[in-house]
């Protein structure tokens, strides 16, 4: 029987080129790129290597592009650093009602420094309405940070 993979917003599988492409990286270049020994220069050029060509197939500049160790973190990064970014020009923060906790868990720390959360409700079908979106907006909004698709619903 074919096997039918529905978490793909979880994880991944790896497909077999990527593993082929990181193989090296497993195996020979595996240093901390950031020491300044030999095999952490090797792994270094092969870490801005990759930057850049991420940089490039994306239309960024390559010290635009951060390597994190996974999506909480990922999600940590954006929303502290929009807030403490954008912190003077407000403090509110949108979000919904069933958000992946490293968004939920990341608002409340925010919470707790005097940022303004709105939880949006979700329907039956757990859909975030945009007119409920809208009406939420503020002149103090700074960020609305809702998932495309629930990790847990779709």
């Amino acid at each position: 029987m074919r096997r039918i993979y529905f978490d793909h917003s979880a994880t991944t599988p790896v497909l077999p080129e990527v593993v082929e492409a990181m193989l090296p990286c497993f195996t020979q270049y595996f240093g901390n790129a950031s020491e300044p020994h030999l095999p952490g220069r090797e792994a270094k050029k092969l870490l801005e290597a990759s930057r850049e060509t991420i940089a490039r197939s994306i239309g960024a500049q390559p010290e635009e592009i951060m390597f994190t160790s996974g999506g909480t973190e990922s999600d940590n990064l954006a929303l502290k650093g929009v807030a403490e970014a954008l912190s003077k020009k407000g403090n509110h923060i949108i979000t919904s009602s069933i958000e992946h906790p490293a968004i939920g868990n990341t608002c409340k720390y925010l919470q707790r420094r005097g940022f303004e959360i709105t939880y949006v409700p979700v329907d039956k079908y757990a859909i975030v309405d945009p007119d409920h979106v809208a009406a939420a907006i503020t002149d103090r909004a700074i960020l609305i940070s809702i998932m495309h698709a629930n990790n847990v619903v779709g």
